[in-house]
């Protein structure tokens, strides 16, 4: 899969390289990133390295398509598609997201992930976008609820990370599905 340039009215979404290293290695101190995601904790200079090479592969791969959101110059958010899988009844890929502590509060996320939606469903051909965060994350929910996916329930231990095993919310949204948020009940 060839890398591609995402745009919105705001934002320039690009897949990251050498150049972002820096930036995600700042991003990545925040503990509510490392709190209620799969990024290490502590994170260093060399695990941005890696993030970035390993995105690079999995570009060229096609199982995992991930991009920085910059505004301006200023890195908001990191927004990814991952576990891409095609099949002829069409495919399926999982959204996943992280924003910087500098930009929560100003619609970045929904914005690329509008974007990063409409991108999956029209070249990817997915028929089902899947969602999961750890119980309890209620931004990242409210995130997901914005962009059209509909609360399924909770997988219990069904996350796992450096942390162990978390107990997990899980969302689907399907290409057919009308987008207008929908009440949840976790929220």
């Amino acid at each position: 899969m060839e890398p591609v340039t995402l745009t919105t009215e705001r934002l320039v979404l690009h897949v990251p390289d050498g150049a972002d290293v820096d930036t995600i290695t700042a991003a990545c101190q925040d503990p509510e990133i490392t709190r209620w995601t799969t990024v290490p904790s502590p994170y260093f200079r060399s695990d941005a390295e890696e993030y970035v090479r390993l995105i690079g592969e999995w570009w060229a791969d096609g199982s995992q398509a991930i991009w920085c959101a910059y505004r301006d110059d200023e890195l908001v958010a990191s927004i990814g598609l991952h576990h891409i899988v095609g099949h002829p009844a069409g495919g399926y890929a999982e959204i996943g997201y992280w924003v910087t502590p500098e930009a929560r509060g100003n619609g970045y996320l929904v914005e690329a992930g509008l974007e990063v939606v409409d991108w999956a469903f029209r070249e990817l051909d997915v028929a089902r976008l899947g969602w999961r965060a750890v119980v309890g994350n209620i931004p990242s929910a409210r995130a997901a609820r914005a962009l059209g996916f509909r609360y399924e329930g909770m997988s219990r231990q069904g996350l796992t990370s450096q942390r162990g095993r978390d107990d997990g919310w899980l969302a689907g949204l399907l290409a057919t599905d009308d987008r207008t948020p929908v009440a949840w009940p976790v929220l």
